[in-house]
């Protein structure tokens, strides 16, 4: 094949226009999941760690932190969102700047009580008091799979628990007494009836 003659100077707008489609190729516009609702069945599954360490992990936990923001939350796991991965983020910072994103996290250490009360995604408007460490100390990995040692307290160690919670199939009504946990149901089942939250799902497969 005969060669082709190159210009010495490439027009302006050409060099613009491949930089632009460069770039991008590798901006990749974050998606919200839909976050699953109490008792949903799916809620109980348990996450299985994470073995490979890919662009699909670090795209699953960015957007669950989209869907957390989206949703006004301060953490979410895989597991509400349908993803049986043991992957956890979170942000309790004032201006929400400040992502935490954990994969395959293991309770380490806890230190002290701490009585908080906690709300969640998966069971919206109902609030109750729970009682856990104060302070934590988790080893667990980043979406790259680079290894991450994090000591927390406050707020953000409540919600790194709560999420660990899910990654195990529990919530935190959980700790509610079983009438707490019935009348929970039907405030729930009220909610659905008014309009403020979507019918339950028909599950398309048997849960193990």
């Amino acid at each position: 094949m005969p060669g082709q003659s190159i210009p010495d100077k490439v027009p302006e707008g050409l060099v613009r226009q491949v930089a632009l489609a460069r770039r991008a190729r590798r901006i990749r516009i974050m998606a919200t999941m839909k976050v699953l609702k109490y008792p949903d069945p799916r809620l109980r599954l348990k996450a299985a760690e994470v073995e490979v360490f890919d662009g699909d992990t670090a795209r699953i936990a960015d957007d669950m932190l989209q869907t957390m923001y989206a949703e006004q939350g301060i953490g979410l796991a895989a597991t509400q969102v349908n993803v049986q991965k043991a992957i956890l983020v979170a942000d309790v910072s004032k201006d929400r700047d400040q992502p935490v994103r954990l994969v395959n996290p293991r309770l380490i250490e806890r230190e002290g009580e701490e009585i908080m009360e906690e709300g969640c995604l998966s069971v919206p408007g109902i609030y109750a008091a729970v009682k856990r460490a104060e302070r934590i100390h988790v080893k667990a990995f980043t979406p790259a799979g680079e290894p991450l040692d994090l000591k927390a307290g406050g707020l953000l160690a409540v919600c790194i628990q709560h999420e660990m919670d899910h990654l195990q199939g529990k919530l935190f009504v959980d700790y509610l007494s079983p009438e707490k946990r019935r009348r929970v149901l039907e405030k729930l089942k009220q909610m659905r009836a008014q309009g403020k939250l979507p019918k339950r799902e028909k599950i398309p497969y048997a849960l193990a």
